[in-house]
């Protein structure tokens, strides 16, 4: 393809995924499109096959100059594309088996409310807390980035604060209200998660928002960070807050975990782990474990007794805590999911069947 039908070409493409609320776009040489619609994939056989020549062109049409070279050097790249105004897009184009493919996840031009997506009443509570750390984890694609900035945004509606996000690369764009908010891209604008995160205590932070902890130099400084007076926001991709606190502990060599402990159980605010799960009407449905910083949730951190945190979760609701066995059985209840899906992603199908008849 020549550049003009490359743009065309891409333009077309990403205008059908906002039409047809694709989440992501898949593109390899010797298959036609692929969308994923509700976590299925959709073959767009009416496009064609796209050759070696076609994928390359329309990567490399999609990125800077800079940004080329960076990719020739490193054979991946990550960066974000504003389609017009009609949304913008996370992009990785990468090698494979020395062809280049590129994976698009469609990020809405519109910030939603925790409301409108359906998440937990409870995470309000985070949102007006003025010092410490909370994690939003769960597996890739499950929402994470969208729950984070739903609550930056409420923030910004809502306090009068300086705002600081480090990602990689920026998804979402906010507009500042009553907040300043500065996004910094790992890459463009700093070197690191880890440097950009030190230099914010220079910036004057209120709120600091960690796309991802990748290091344990950025996991350490961030939870110094909430320590000493400030409200953290970061992401990990782990599947329940017991394995959250596991991950952050263990990243550390053995003879510093009884201090990330300790640190940890006197900074650590919450950890919301999410599942979007096929609903019965279509879409997704967010199911939400939620757990809340208490003394006995402190004193098992500090003890090394992690393990028994899934039951403090269990035996809290009253203050806010939401096992995900709990979250699966009201949407059961509710008839958003299938009894199916929720078996799918309960770690304990008997006791969500118990849940469920009660």
């Amino acid at each position: 393809m020549v550049e003009m039908d490359c743009k065309k070409k891409i333009e077309e493409l990403l205008l059908l995924a906002v039409e047809k609320n694709a989440s992501d776009i898949h593109l390899k040489a010797d298959r036609c499109p692929v969308f994923r619609i509700f976590r299925k994939l959709t073959f767009l056989e009416d496009h064609g096959v796209l050759s070696y020549e076609d994928v390359r062109s329309i990567a490399f049409v999609i990125m800077t100059a800079e940004q080329q070279e960076k990719f020739l050097e490193k054979k991946e790249i990550d960066f974000s594309y504003a389609f017009k105004k009609k949304a913008r897009f996370r992009v990785n184009v990468f090698f494979e088996r020395g062809r280049v493919s590129c994976a698009l996840r469609r990020i809405p031009s519109k910030i939603l409310s925790l409301e409108e997506l359906n998440l937990p009443p409870i995470l309000h509570n985070f949102t007006s807390a003025l010092q410490g750390f909370l994690l939003i984890t769960g597996p890739s694609s499950h929402g994470k980035s969208t729950t984070l900035a739903s609550m930056i945004d409420e923030i910004n509606h809502t306090r009068s604060t300086n705002i600081i996000t480090i990602e990689d690369p920026i998804e979402y764009i906010f507009k500042g209200d009553k907040s300043i908010i500065q996004q910094r891209e790992v890459y463009h604008d700093t070197l690191s998660f880890a440097e950009a995160l030190r230099s914010s205590f220079r910036q004057d932070p209120d709120v600091v928002m960690v796309g991802e902890m990748r290091d344990p130099i950025t996991i350490s400084t961030a939870i110094t960070a909430a320590e000493t007076g400030h409200l953290v926001f970061a992401t990990l991709h782990t599947n329940s807050a017991s394995q959250t606190i596991h991950r952050v502990v263990d990243s550390f060599p053995p003879n510093q975990q009884g201090q990330i402990r300790s640190q940890l159980s006197s900074s650590l605010l919450g950890v919301v782990s999410q599942r979007l799960i096929p609903g019965v009407d279509g879409g997704l449905v967010p199911a939400c474990e939620v757990m809340i910083k208490n003394s006995a949730v402190a004193n098992l951190i500090r003890e090394n007794k992690i393990h028994e945190i899934p039951l403090v979760i269990e035996t809290s609701s009253e203050q806010g805590m939401i096992s995900i066995n709990r979250a699966l059985a009201n949407l059961v209840k509710l008839n958003k999911i299938t009894l199916e899906s929720a078996l799918n992603y309960s770690s304990n199908s008997i006791e969500l069947k118990s849940l469920i008849k009660r």
